[in-house]
């Protein structure tokens, strides 16, 4: 396998069938060829028997093509596309709590403004911070939060779509 270094993040787009199972073979596959996967996020599209898969995984462009053509043959991937050939809007939530002993309150209030941070729990002793944007600005925050003590994570993975008019479901057939 590759060196680390040479691997990539690379966001898969999936619609599939909204029923119990498609969530354990879309990860079985993956677990069985060997592949990691980042982040996983699912949830229901505006079509209630449909469900928007977005994974992030790590590879270079031949391994993504090659997971993305095993996806798109299971029976419940309706569509699957890779949006690193295309525009697209990519965001993340986290939630965090902070330390804010030892007189860290006002610093760790002005970390949470600089990033438009939204307050959602307040103790003595933490703060808990909800963000939401890209992983570079998720990962920013997380690096100069690691002074004041990072108590707790909850991240739910990327959500993406791609930029446009056009619609997963309407986008044309990409040949590999």
């Amino acid at each position: 396998m590759e060196n680390k270094e040479e691997l990539q993040r690379f966001t898969l787009s999936l619609l599939v069938n909204n029923h119990a199972g498609v969530l354990q073979r879309v990860v079985g596959l993956f677990s069985r060829r060997g592949y990691n996967i980042v982040t996983l996020s699912v949830g229901e599209t505006q079509n209630s028997l449909i469900s928007r898969m977005t994974i992030v995984v790590l590879g270079n462009q031949a391994i993504v093509k090659q997971i993305k053509n095993q996806v798109e043959k299971l029976v419940d991937v309706l569509r699957a596309r890779i949006l690193e050939d295309k525009p697209s809007i990519e965001s993340e939530l986290l939630l965090v709590k902070l330390s804010t002993v030892n007189n860290h309150r006002s610093s760790v209030i002005e970390l949470g403004e600089l990033f438009k941070a939204k307050v959602k729990d307040v103790t003595h002793t933490t703060l808990t911070f909800e963000i939401v944007g890209t992983v570079q600005k998720i990962e920013s925050f997380l690096t100069l939060a690691i002074e004041y003590g990072i108590v707790e994570i909850a991240r739910t993975g990327i959500a993406a779509l791609e930029r446009g008019p056009i619609a997963l479901k309407d986008a044309p057939y990409e040949e590999v």
